[in-house]
């Protein structure tokens, strides 16, 4: 377990989420953001942004012990900050979610720039020909929603098999919509987005749009 200890007045630890697969393990020109877990606050978070530079790439250190429903106003928050700076604002400037790549002992990064983090249930959304859902209750609660809502049961460790058995590269374009239970844990979260950036399926994108739900 990879441990950020941080001075801020007093010192605090972000224990980053694991993985074990990441496209990116050197970020450059970076400033950085904390989200601490904390047990004495009501809510048991706290957000550090006070050293984020708009014209750099932004770090995100979050607890990897927080949940979607704490985390996300946050990070919605820090992402619309950057997203709508009308000085010193550099477009190639990227966002990543920092975690610790236990294949190499060291860092990784996960890119969550063009991530839009919307609310809205499985049940109000309507699959068709083109576009599939899968929703993530837990990380051992997986179901994959096809055409005419066939639901296909599976979990972390099948999850990319089944993908690619459910949506074969001969297929027509299609676009998979991610939903997420709000009580998943940060690490869930992050495991099961480290996964799906391992699919390598042809025709077959990811939307950038992320639902959230409870």
């Amino acid at each position: 377990m990879l441990l950020l200890l941080v001075s801020c007045g007093n010192e605090k630890v972000v224990q980053l989420p694991e993985i074990t697969h990441s496209d990116f393990n050197k970020i450059l020109d970076v400033s950085h953001a904390y989200l601490f877990y904390d047990e004495t606050k009501a809510d048991s978070i706290e957000l550090n942004r006070k050293n984020l530079i708009s014209t750099t790439n932004w770090l995100i250190n979050v607890d990897k012990r927080l949940t979607l429903k704490q985390v996300l106003p946050k990070i919605i928050f820090l992402q619309d900050k950057k997203r709508n700076a009308e000085i010193h604002k550099n477009e190639d400037a990227k966002n990543y979610y920092t975690c610790h790549n236990t294949s190499i002992t060291n860092l990784g990064f996960i890119e969550f720039t063009d991530v839009y983090y919307k609310e809205k249930h499985p049940n109000d959304f309507i699959i068709d020909e083109e576009n599939h859902g899968i929703i993530f209750n837990t990380n051992s609660d997986i179901k994959i929603v096809r055409n005419n809502n066939q639901v296909l049961e599976t979990s972390e460790t099948k999850i990319l098999e089944d993908i690619k058995s459910v949506f074969s590269e001969n297929s027509k374009p299609k676009t998979l919509h991610l939903f997420f239970n709000k009580s998943l844990s940060f690490q869930d979260y992050i495991t099961l987005k480290s996964l799906l950036n391992k699919l390598e399926t042809q025709n077959l994108a990811i939307a950038n749009e992320e639902y959230v739900f409870n």
